[in-house]
């Protein structure tokens, strides 16, 4: 058997438009190379490589899949396309991290645990909705990994219920039709709950005393996840969403994470 440690990976992530600076790239990108122990590529998809440090290689977004081209592009399904055989010159192990998270700890174990198979976050959801019913079996698509070059038919299924996967009455999110698809032919493993950690999940005290207490880091924490609001650079400030539920007293120790790892 080869040794995993010795063996190249990829690390993938995706950069379109402009509500995410070029230095998410940047900074999630020195957080790999920290905390990753092997030989790896890292690749940013996106529409504007400017500024991209060195050693993130760019790639361009593919066109739009087939019925799509009149809508704005790319957008949130461009995430079922990098299962696409040959998306961005991909192959074999392959982790994929959205930009608005921060590596706080190793990564080999994620290429490590159950290799050759598809890894996910089990998705979150808030503590009041967990009371009355179990969390449904949805990953969240902002950290997994897949085979690139093996799964070109997860990327099949899209195309074939494409309607559908777009329809939110079926399908609220991608990643909701991304395990969906995966489960129809393979084992959806979900990663150990305190690698992935969320911010406003497992930082952010609960409402109300959300409002009295600032959020705290947990220890053992490899990749925080800053899943809708508050995002990196909010956090740090403090935030103040719609809800009281969803406001977050500053948390400093943010920057110094997302700087350092």
């Amino acid at each position: 058997m080869a040794n995993m440690g010795s063996t190249r990976v990829n690390v993938l992530c995706l950069k379109w438009g402009t509500r995410y600076p070029v230095d998410f790239v940047n900074r999630l990108f020195r957080g790999v190379r920290r905390h990753l122990h092997r030989p790896f590529r890292f690749v940013c998809v996106t529409d504007d490589p400017s500024g991209l440090d060195p050693g993130v290689e760019a790639a361009a977004f593919p066109p739009p899949p087939p019925g799509m081209e009149t809508g704005a592009w790319p957008n949130i399904f461009v995430k079922l396309l990098v299962f696409k055989d040959g998306f961005a010159g991909l192959s074999g192990p392959t982790l994929f991290l959205d930009i608005d998270q921060i590596v706080t700890g190793d990564l080999d174990c994620f290429f490590d645990h159950k290799p050759g198979e598809f890894c996910i976050i089990r998705n979150w959801i808030e503590l009041r909705k967990r009371i009355f019913r179990r969390t449904p079996p949805v990953g969240n698509s902002s950290c997994f990994r897949f085979e690139a070059g093996k799964m070109d038919w997860v990327y099949g299924k899209f195309l074939a219920e494409k309607a559908r996967a777009m329809d939110r009455r079926f399908f609220r999110t991608e990643q909701a039709f991304m395990t969906y698809a995966v489960a129809s032919r393979e084992t959806v493993n979900w990663w150990p709950k305190d690698w992935v950690r969320s911010f406003k999940r497992a930082c952010v005290p609960p409402w109300p005393l959300n409002h009295l207490f600032a959020p705290r880091f947990v220890p053992g924490t490899r990749i925080l996840c800053f899943h809708g609001n508050p995002d990196p650079d909010q956090a740090i400030a403090g935030y103040r969403g719609r809800h009281l539920n969803s406001w977050t007293r500053p948390a400093p120790w943010v920057a110094e994470l997302w700087e350092n790892g």
